[in-house]
């Protein structure tokens, strides 16, 4: 937690990586992984006389971006070289876009404890990404792999309007779900499809001027970005406090020993040298192809949340879980239409599916099953053919392998015993073999009676229906 008389002040650029066949400038594959060097040419390995040629798609994409995120779109846009060395940049310079950038001026809207706060969105443009750096781990030097470079990204600038590590876990996780929605990339953190460079300063409350800002470079999940956050802010302010400067740098964050170091003092634009890229020509976009991208946008996760809560009667709550996913949305979508049944589903969703994913450190874009098998479990347990106890072990079952739940029960043998005499026959039993407990229920301790009724449940292995036991067990203790 931040000291109570300072205030953080927090900026990001993600990086996003457009999920288009090819790269930006060539024909090479985008897919993720393969052998070092196999996915990339002459024009992405940057050789002399080659040239790039910009791909449509990533246009089309940024584009959609920009909409999505409510930005004014730039129908007069270029390319520029952004001048600067790295080992694993071939060019020693990116193309990317300067003074006019292809989305700006958007915002989006993200939950807080205080309720809903805009986030401004400076600006969205294209470039292209870097290849990536191998060290060996014998300490034989460091290889080159291109594989990555010239595969497209958009980066999203935002404004310095974010005041806390949970307010950036907020604000990423709302843009990734967007772009989910959108199908402009698969967001995979893990794979480096989404990262974030963080821009964290820290002020006096109440002070008007921004402090001097440090930048984490490439931070690729949620969990380290919370912490990195956490922890310059407060070294910031100990530097603050003992009377020192605070830095204009670049910082690696190290997981393991949760800090902060230092790689090299931070760039500001002038030090990039940009100018207009001569090998490509301007980017003119006419008010029919924006509109026509503008019509192709699917329902974004605030309409469709206000949907939830309109015409399904979902709690705020569930309705902001359930969309902050699109593979959450879409099963929650199909297995209402076969169930009908929208708060069983989110709830299931919010509580047994996420717990479930979480334990397997699984994302919901790893779901195997779809809304077609959830719909009929739910089904089952409104039917009273299984009870909710068994469908907690139905869903187990899915992500092991996914069936159709009825064939699943077949199988296991998991139908819910609803016979009325051999459920009576288990009451019976248990009622015999708890004599303290029927004892406890008629002095006034009615939490014995949850006990009975597990016991029960524990004797039928789950299977008997809970409605009925619990009116059974009630008849005999008021005799």
């Amino acid at each position: 937690m931040v000291r109570d008389d300072y205030e953080v002040v927090i900026g990001l650029e993600v990086h996003c990586e457009l999920s288009t066949k090819t790269k930006i400038f060539c024909s090479c594959s985008t897919e993720f992984g393969g052998e070092p060097n196999t996915h990339c040419c002459p024009i992405c390995m940057a050789m002399p006389g080659t040239l790039p040629v910009l791909n449509e798609k990533v246009v089309e994409y940024a584009v959609k971006a920009g909409l999505a995120t409510n930005c004014s779109i730039e129908k007069n846009s270029k390319n520029d070289r952004k001048n600067y060395f790295y080992p694993d940049s071939p060019k020693a310079y990116q193309i990317s876009q300067f003074d006019k950038p292809l989305c700006y001026d958007g915002y989006v809207t993200i939950q807080t404890d205080e309720g809903e706060k805009q986030i401004r969105i400076e600006r969205i443009h294209i470039e292209e990404d870097a290849g990536k750096l191998n060290h060996d781990e014998y300490g034989r030097g460091t290889f080159v792999d291109l594989n990555r470079a010239g595969v497209p990204l958009i980066e999203v600038v935002s404004k310095p309007d974010m005041r806390s590590s949970a307010e950036v876990e907020a604000y990423m996780r709302k843009l990734k779900s967007i772009f989910e929605y959108i199908e402009i990339s698969d967001c995979k953190m893990e794979q480096g499809s989404l990262r974030a460079d963080v821009n964290v300063s820290v002020r006096k409350k109440g002070a008007k001027e921004f402090g001097t800002r440090t930048e984490m470079k490439n931070m690729n999940s949620f969990r380290n970005i919370v912490r990195a956050i956490d922890y310059e802010a407060e070294r910031q302010i100990e530097e603050l406090e003992k009377g020192n400067k605070i830095l204009q740098e670049s910082l690696r964050w190290d997981e393991i020993s949760g800090r902060t170091f230092s790689m090299r003092d931070k760039e500001d634009a002038q030090d990039y040298r940009y100018f207009p890229e001569p090998d490509l020509v301007a980017i003119k976009l006419s008010d029919e192809y924006i509109e026509n991208i503008r019509k192709s946008l699917p329902e974004l996760p605030e309409s469709r949340k206000k949907r939830y809560i309109e015409d399904y009667e979902l709690t705020e709550k569930a309705a902001n879980f359930v969309v902050a996913s699109k593979y959450y949305s879409n099963l929650f979508e199909e297995a209402t239409k076969i169930c009908n049944n929208p708060k069983t589903v989110g709830n299931m969703i919010m509580s047994d599916i996420a717990r479930i994913l979480n334990e397997r450190e699984e994302e919901p874009d790893a779901l195997k099953f779809t809304g077609k098998e959830l719909g009929e479990l739910v089904s089952l347990i409104d039917k009273g053919t299984i009870s909710s106890a068994i469908a907690k072990k139905v869903l187990e079952e899915l992500f092991n392998e996914v069936k159709m739940p009825s064939k699943i029960i077949e199988e296991k043998g998991w139908v819910q015993i609803s016979d009325e005499s051999a459920i009576k026959e288990v009451v019976m039993k248990i009622l015999e073999n708890n004599q303290q407990s029927v004892a406890d229920y008629k002095a006034g301790k009615d939490k014995a009676l949850g006990f009975l009724v597990g016991q029960a449940m524990k004797e039928t292995k789950g299977k008997a229906n809970p409605q009925l036991l619990n009116k059974l067990f009630l008849e005999e203790l008021k005799k």
